[in-house]
């Protein structure tokens, strides 16, 4: 049954829907769905991090300025569609880009700015926990942050009281509940899959590890508790309604669900939280992640283990680097579009020049690029130095230059995604692609199908994203049955009905990435090179 504008109206009067809101690395969006998992209404804000002090960063002021403006901007189509204002929901839930630091004195200030999953800074760290626990721990999560700042001896370790993550510290300053949600803490310590908590053993080691380093912290006191999908997790206090609606319209005692990262929003969008299926998510970054049967063979410095918001093991490959230099060329075609005297449409000027990418060579032309704005940890470089190379002998026209840049977002996922498919004979059965790529049809499904080398569907839902999924997490906590499993609670009543879109590899296509992969292996000492010797700001 569809519902009907009055429909709405009443679900929304009543406190029928459920809010998710998720903090991504150049968007915040805010999703009200209604009990039948439609979009009732939205609201964004755009932002960037900036490097700061040698870190990558959000400061507070931006943090609740965008959440605020997602808010009011979803309330206001409320009202301007539906006639009412919103002042209750039936359930929230808040998301955000998982891992980096957040680091909290017992006053409840930050002690150092927000460091994001951006920044290449805790190799050090990252190399010695991987090798104590024997687990592998990227340079990503928020206890190789930790770790890395009690290297350092930096002055506010002392001094921490609270260590957790955006999606963390949203939940915590709404409810005053000190909660994560298993995918999100899978990000900052190595979960254990029987009890569904951190690792006890390993918090043990990390206890004594620092304190050899002279510091009394306990790990076990510094973290948030974790939660499942399902469970309550607090509710939404009197302040935490002030912040999240500065009108006073909003009412507290909202329940809220587990606080969840971008990579659980992401399966959960995808209907990816069953075994053997997978999801890829394209933005900024990009991450791959596979719903395991077994547990991996050996450790793997390329593959993160994490887990689904319901506690299922997951082997995921991210790659800090994915969209943005695409998108900076992009930039620069709008710029020439309009020194031309013509103002080209931005959707418009991405179908074009994609589908050009359609028309080229198979391998790229022999051209080579390289996107990384920061640090990639897949290929050992830790800075950001964006590049585009090609020999005399290049075929070089757009179409060409569309497909390398395509096929570089993919570089570094590619040689991770190799470790657990021809290393661990991983099967797969699917994989679902969402994110902004594939709002042009076709062309981002052929290239991450050539660089998979399995079918990749993009469900009619794609473009709803992560607060979408986060919605969802909000409304399995207040609508499941009685020990209703995630994953039936998804196919049986959210994607009953969803049609998707799926697209198999073309052989040549296929060919043609493995030959460019081939040239991005070895042109990888450029890279280095580039790193080594292009100064930023007038120093390395």
């Amino acid at each position: 049954m569809i519902m009907s504008h009055v429909d709405w109206k009443e679900a929304i009067t009543k406190g029928e829907t459920s809010l998710g809101i998720e903090f991504g690395s150049t968007r915040i969006k805010a999703v009200l769905i209604d009990q039948r998992f439609e979009t009732i209404a939205s609201g964004s804000y755009e932002w960037e991090n900036e490097l700061k002090d040698g870190y990558w960063t959000y400061n507070l002021e931006i943090i609740l300025a965008g959440l605020q403006t997602a808010y009011r901007e979803m309330k206001e189509e409320v009202l301007q569609k539906y006639g009412v204002s919103l002042r209750t929901v039936g359930s929230i839930g808040f998301s955000a880009m998982m891992h980096g630091y957040m680091a909290f004195d017992s006053a409840g200030e930050l002690l150092v700015p927000f460091r994001t999953w951006r920044n290449a800074t805790t190799g050090a760290a990252a190399r010695e926990l991987t090798d104590k626990f024997q687990f592998n721990i990227p340079e990503r999560w928020s206890i190789a942050h930790l770790y890395q700042a009690i290297l350092n001896k930096e002055e506010h370790v002392p001094r921490i009281d609270f260590v957790t993550t955006l999606a963390g510290y949203i939940h915590w300053l709404l409810t005053g509940v000190k909660a994560i949600g298993i995918g999100d803490a899978s990000g900052i310590f190595p979960i254990d899959e029987t009890t569904h908590n951190y690792h006890s053993s390993m918090v043990k080691q990390f206890n004594e590890l620092i304190a050899a380093s002279g510091y009394s912290l306990k790990l076990e006191e510094l973290l948030p508790k974790v939660y499942l999908a399902g469970e309550s997790a607090g509710t939404l206090s009197e302040a935490g309604a002030s912040i999240l609606d500065p009108s006073g319209e909003l009412q507290a005692g909202i329940p809220l669900c587990p606080p969840e990262g971008d990579a659980g929003t992401g399966m959960v969008a995808t209907n990816s939280v069953r075994k053997r299926t997978g999801n890829i998510s394209v933005g900024t970054s990009v991450f791959a992640m596979i719903v395991l049967e077994k547990e991996l063979s050996k450790v793997y410095p390329e593959i993160d283990m994490v887990t689904t918001p319901d506690g299922s093991p997951v082997g995921m490959v991210h790659a800090n680097n994915c969209s943005s230099d695409l998108n900076a060329w992009m930039g620069l075609f709008r710029e020439f579009s309009a020194a031309m005297g013509y103002e080209a449409d931005s959707g418009k000027l991405f179908s074009v020049l994609l589908n050009k990418a359609l028309e080229a060579d198979p391998d790229g032309g022999g051209l080579l690029s390289y996107g990384y704005l920061s640090g990639e940890n897949i290929t050992g470089i830790d800075k950001g130095r964006p590049l585009f190379v090609r020999s005399p002998e290049s075929n070089f026209n757009l179409a060409n230059f569309m497909r390398t840049h395509l096929f570089t977002a993919f570089g570094a996922l590619k040689l991770g995604m190799d470790i657990l498919t021809e290393n661990e004979q991983v099967a797969i059965d699917s994989i679902l692609a969402h994110g902004g790529l594939f709002k042009t049809p076709v062309v981002g499904q052929r290239i991450v199908a050539a660089a998979m080398n399995v079918p990749i569907t993009v469900m009619s839902t794609a473009g709803e994203g992560g607060a979408w999924g986060m919605a969802l997490l909000a409304s399995y906590m207040i609508n499941k049955d009685q020990e209703e499993r995630l994953d039936d609670f998804l196919e049986q009543k959210v994607f009953k009905d969803v049609e998707g879109q799926g697209i198999s590899p073309v052989e040549s296509d296929v060919k043609g990435f493995e030959v460019f992969i081939e040239r991005y292996r070895s042109g990888l000492a450029i890279e280095q090179a580039a790193v080594d010797h292009l100064l930023e700001n007038g120093r390395n």
